[in-house]
C-alpha cells in the first residue's frame, strides 16, 4: 500500500473532527471549535499632521509607513496647520478619483473629517462618491450639568436629523468626537449617547483619549467599555504635561501605556480605525520619523493583548 504524507495541519484537523464525532456534534461545528479567537488592530493617521503636503504626497508615506487607512481632513486652521485636503479633493479627484487613489496605495479612508464650519451639506456627494465611509464631526455643543445630560443629549440627536439624512445618503456613518467642553465628556453623558442614540446603524463616537485624561477617577478603560458598542474611531493621542514637546502626545513618546487601552478595544470588539494623532506637528521628516515609531510601538503593544491577533503582527 502507498504511504500519504500526512501534514500537521491535516493531523490537527482529523483529531478535531475525532473530537467533534466523539461529542456527538456535526462535522459542521469542527471550524468554530477549531478557530481561535483574535482581534485585529487596524493603524491610520490623520493628513492634517501633514498639511503642507498634496493628499497624492500624503498617501505615499501613509503606505511607506506600513499603515492601513488615512483619516482625511477638511478645512482646519490651528496656529501654524492649515488643512484643505478635502476640498482639494472635491476640486481634483472627486469621490471616484480618490478611490483610485487610494487603491493605488493600497489604503482606505479612516475616516473624513469635518470641523470647525465645514458643512456636511458640502461634502456628503463625494463622499457618496468613494463608497462612503466614517465622518467625524464635532457635537458643537457645550457641556451639560449632570442633571440636564439626558435631555441635552435628546435635543442633540434631534438637532443630527437632517446629517444622519446626508450619512444614509452618502452610504456614512457619523462619528461624534468627545471634545474638551463639550456635550459629550464625562462618563454618564458617554451613557446617555450610547442609550439615547435613536440611530446606532449611522451614529457613533469618534474616541478621542486626550480629552479625557482629565476625568482621573474614571479609568479610560471603563470610558472605552461605555462607547465600545458605538465607537466608530479612535484617536491614538494622549495628553502630555505642559513642559514636554508636542511629540509627547504620540503613543509611545508619553507616559501613557497604551496596553490597557487595547484590550479593551479587544473586549468591546472595536473593529475601524486607530489613527496615530497630534496636534502642533513638526516637519515632515519629524512628523514621519515620529509616526513610524508610534507605529512600532503599538505594534508591540498589541503583542500583550489578547485574544491573538487575526494577522501576523
Amino acid at each position: 500500500m502507498q504511504k500519504k504524507n500526512i501534514s500537521r495541519r491535516d493531523f490537527v484537523s482529523a483529531g478535531a473532527i475525532a473530537a467533534v464525532s466523539a461529542l456527538g456534534l456535526s462535522s459542521g461545528c469542527t471550524t468554530e471549535l477549531v478557530k481561535k479567537p483574535c482581534w485585529d488592530m487596524k493603524l491610520a493617521t490623520s493628513s492634517v499632521m501633514l498639511d503642507k503636503l498634496k493628499i497624492e504626497q500624503v498617501c505615499k508615506i501613509s503606505q511607506q509607513l506600513g499603515l492601513d487607512a488615512l483619516d482625511i481632513w477638511g478645512p482646519f486652521k490651528y496656529f501654524d496647520t492649515k488643512c484643505d485636503h478635502l476640498d482639494d479633493i472635491k476640486k481634483r479627484l472627486g469621490g471616484k478619483g480618490l478611490r483610485e487613489l487610494m487603491n493605488k496605495h493600497k489604503l482606505e479612508v479612516a475616516a473624513f473629517t469635518l470641523y470647525q464650519k465645514a458643512e456636511l451639506s458640502q461634502y456628503w456627494e463625494m463622499i457618496r462618491d468613494y463608497g462612503g465611509g466614517v465622518i467625524v464631526r464635532s457635537d458643537r455643543a457645550k457641556k451639560s450639568d449632570a442633571k440636564d445630560i439626558s435631555k441635552n443629549m435628546k435635543a442633540f440627536f434631534e438637532g443630527l436629523k437632517p446629517e444622519i439624512e446626508l450619512a444614509e445618503k452618502s452610504n456614512s456613518i457619523l462619528a461624534i468626537e468627545n471634545h474638551g467642553g463639550g456635550l459629550l465628556n464625562p462618563i454618564d453623558s458617554f451613557k446617555a449617547f450610547v442609550e439615547l442614540n435613536p440611530n446606532p446603524k449611522r451614529v457613533g463616537i469618534a474616541f478621542a483619549p486626550y480629552h479625557l485624561q482629565g476625568y482621573k477617577k474614571t479609568p479610560m478603560t471603563e470610558f472605552i467599555k461605555v462607547a465600545g458598542p458605538q465607537m466608530k474611531f479612535f484617536y491614538a493621542w494622549q495628553r502630555q504635561g505642559k513642559k514636554n514637546p508636542n511629540s509627547h502626545q504620540l503613543p509611545g513618546f508619553g507616559a501613557v501605556d497604551f496596553t490597557p487601552w487595547l484590550q479593551a478595544m479587544a473586549d468591546a470588539k472595536y473593529s475601524q480605525y486607530l489613527s496615530i494623532f497630534l496636534h502642533g506637528h513638526g516637519p515632515v521628516d519629524e512628523t514621519r520619523t515620529n509616526v513610524s515609531k508610534s507605529r512600532d510601538y503599538l505594534l508591540k503593544c498589541r503583542k500583550k493583548v489578547t485574544p491573538s491577533p487575526c494577522r501576523k503582527v
